[in-house]
């Protein structure tokens, strides 16, 4: 089984949104069969364990249906080290990941940003619509970003 991180801030908002939206496509065989079993789970660089994830993130994952992951954990490096893939919200999540595993460089390469045309917005006290939205662009970045990045 090969597992994918998603990373972001507080992991309140984004990456449990796009764990929980990975997770929904992938039971609705909405991703490349080629991915095989995958577990999706999600971190923060500057997250406090425990946290609840965002009542905005709770509401998008619900209406489709997605599971919500419960609550917030900070990104380690075992994470990572255990991680097939690890997709950073920022290029500043991506660079905080590598930091985290500068002692093995070959894990590098794992960790990629989830757009590559630029960061992901952060939705945080910009209200419904904007949570919205982003799930919206989840739902297109990630199949084609998962399809590209963990064929065989």
């Amino acid at each position: 089984m090969r597992t994918v991180l998603f990373v972001c801030t507080g992991n309140t908002c984004r990456s449990p949104m796009a764990e929980g939206i990975a997770q929904h496509l992938f039971e609705k065989r909405q991703l490349p069969k080629e991915l095989g079993d995958v577990l999706f789970v999600s971190a923060g660089v500057a997250a406090f364990a425990g946290e609840p994830t965002s009542e905005e993130t709770v509401a998008v994952l619900e209406r489709m249906g997605a599971p919500v992951p419960d609550h917030a954990k900070r990104l380690t490096a075992e994470m990572i080290r255990k991680a097939d893939l690890v997709l950073g919200m920022t290029s500043a999540h991506v660079a905080r990941a590598q930091a985290l595993v500068a002692d093995q460089p070959e894990l590098a390469a794992r960790i990629q940003p989830l757009d590559p045309n630029g960061d992901v917005a952060d939705p945080i006290g910009l209200g419904q619509r904007a949570y919205d939205r982003l799930a919206e662009q989840f739902c297109q970045l990630i199949p084609t970003r998962l399809a590209g990045m963990l064929s065989p």
